[in-house]
């Protein structure tokens, strides 16, 4: 590259840079409060929680990697022209084409990696976050439990209590459960949680207490005292981990005749497909004059960004609904803006000028 596309170059990446990371910055702050509260809820298990936050920045690092190139390539390219420099630039004959080359620099790689984040470590990642709480639902980890706390390890239907935890063992012991409308009710002395050696099935045995069984509202309670009282503490069998569309690898997707695999695989698609298109609609939108300032078109910028996910939100629920042709799918809205896109940089590049001055000298020639 030349030392004016190295200069651009290094603008744009910085730039595109700063405004990712500004974007993660805000909505991973949200999700790890969300995930901190799931934790401390015990609905997590909290030696997870670093696990599923760095699972999570993948995704939303695929989501927002198109928006953050936006933003990058406006900021940056917007500072030349409050500058003066892009008037400097075009001077000296470096006009929207030579921009498109550090700018391609830039956004190719970038798409290529979108690309291999969104076919493969982002469905993985999704793959990741459902088995970690699906697998917390499904058993309960007296590691949660503290000192004169209450824990509802699967989603409320076991309420456990103790005065004091000791390691694997509790005193002043309280468990509620709930089972096919019937309520279990179970005070001790003390328990322990053992796991069995032959299926590693974990089990919470109880001490000098008493179980209270039956249906809230009716008199007919059992209430049965014991000296020791074992309860398998994880959750129902029945319960089977769904594979939703989200977590499918994406050879999984390829050749389905389901629609929402169709959907699902024009969505990962088209990551890579809008930082292209939004990498080179940031050029025309970038330009303005030094008055306008850095950040005069930024607002534009967000405006266009939301139509077009919400166009493509919108496309996609047509292709699950099998309301469009599988061929038409998402790809109408990239299309279209592409279009626009191509139009803007043709305008700045002086292409209608050039059309509107050849007519008359067509005229005179005939």
């Amino acid at each position: 590259m030349s030392l004016i596309s190295r200069y651009i170059f290094r603008e744009a990446l910085g730039s595109s840079v700063g405004a990712t990371a500004v974007l993660l910055l805000i909505f991973m702050g949200n999700q790890f409060a969300e995930i901190l509260g799931d934790a401390a809820a015990d609905r997590l298990p909290r030696d997870v929680v670093l696990a599923i936050f760095g699972l999570t920045l993948l995704r939303y690092l695929t989501l927002l990697s198109p928006i953050g190139l936006l933003l990058g390539l406006m900021l940056a390219l917007a500072r030349l022209n409050r500058d003066s420099e892009m008037a400097a630039l075009s001077a000296c004959g470096v006009g929207t084409a030579k921009l498109l080359r550090p700018i391609s620099v830039l956004a190719i790689p970038l798409a290529v990696l979108v690309t291999w984040l969104a076919l493969v470590k982002t469905p993985d990642a999704s793959r990741e976050i459902e088995q970690i709480k699906f697998e917390a639902n499904a058993s309960m980890d007296l590691g949660q439990l503290e000192s004169g706390k209450f824990i509802t390890p699967d989603s409320g239907r076991t309420v456990l209590y103790a005065q004091e935890v000791d390691g694997e063992e509790l005193r002043d012991v309280f468990l509620q459960r709930e089972r096919d409308g019937q309520i279990v009710v179970i005070l001790a002395d003390r328990a322990e949680r053992i796991r069995d050696a032959v299926t590693g099935v974990p089990t919470l045995v109880f001490y000098d207490g008493r179980r209270y069984e039956g249906i809230p509202g009716q008199s007919d309670f059992s209430i049965a005292e014991f000296r020791e009282h074992g309860i398998p503490i994880r959750a129902d069998t029945e319960q089977e981990f769904v594979e939703s569309v989200e977590i499918q690898p994406t050879a999984a997707l390829f050749g389905s005749d389901d629609p929402e695999d169709r959907a699902e695989l024009q969505w990962r698609l088209s990551a890579p497909l809008s930082l292209l298109i939004l990498g080179a609609l940031a050029i025309p939108l970038s330009r303005t004059s030094p008055r306008d300032g850095r950040y005069a078109r930024v607002g534009v910028a967000f405006l266009i960004y939301l139509t077009y996910a919400n166009t493509l939100s919108i496309a996609r629920v047509w292709v699950e609904r099998d309301e469009v042709p599988e061929w038409l799918g998402l790809w109408w809205v990239h299309v279209t803006l592409a279009v626009v896109a191509s139009l803007l940089l043709f305008r700045d590049s002086g292409g209608f000028a050039g059309l509107r001055g050849a007519r008359p000298v067509a005229a005179a020639s005939t």
